[in-house]
């Protein structure tokens, strides 16, 4: 199964943001290049929240273009097998963490949002990854800062999709 494919199948599963979903599969059916960064009218992005349930704690990063304290995530990629495996791979590459893992029940939101030229927008998957006991993380080439913040800290430092997907990540847990 191609990405595409999988991309397909996991929006028609999602069974939230019905508007919003199926922006996302016209998009698909209108654009066969949907899932990459060439494609100039919006692309599909992979991200992932970073969860430590047990302290109550999101890891976010403070991007490196937007300054802003974001989820981890990105582009898709020509190895990435599925949605889910390229938010985990963007988890981890941000992050640092190793031994991250998705939660269970795909998707835990969409976002659309608009970025700078050449394109024009970003059409998010947003999933929910928990970190192991203990992890370490470490700062990537495309962040300033990753820091741990309160489940509560959140709404002072991030902007609200990053609080609308929390607060979706909490009622998953």
């Amino acid at each position: 199964m191609s990405l595409y494919d999988d991309a397909v199948l996991v929006l028609k599963g999602y069974e939230d943001q019905p508007d919003l979903r199926q922006v996302y599969l016209d998009h698909l059916a209108a654009h066969p290049d949907g899932l990459w960064k060439s494609c100039s009218d919006g692309h599909i992005t992979a991200s992932a929240l970073v969860v430590d349930p047990a302290r109550e704690r999101v890891l976010l990063t403070l991007h490196r273009k937007l300054r802003m304290w974001l989820q981890m995530g990105g582009h898709c990629e020509p190895g990435d097998a599925t949605l889910a495996a390229a938010a985990l791979r963007e988890a981890a590459e941000e992050s640092g963490v190793t031994g991250l893992t998705l939660m269970p029940g795909g998707p835990v939101r969409l976002d659309r949002h608009p970025i700078p030229a050449p394109c024009n927008w970003h059409l998010d998957v947003q999933y929910a990854v928990v970190a192991p006991p203990d992890a370490e993380h470490a700062i990537s080439d495309e962040s300033l800062d990753v820091r741990w913040f309160g489940y509560a800290e959140v709404a002072d430092v991030a902007d609200e999709s990053v609080v609308r997907l929390l607060r979706a990540t909490r009622e998953r847990l």
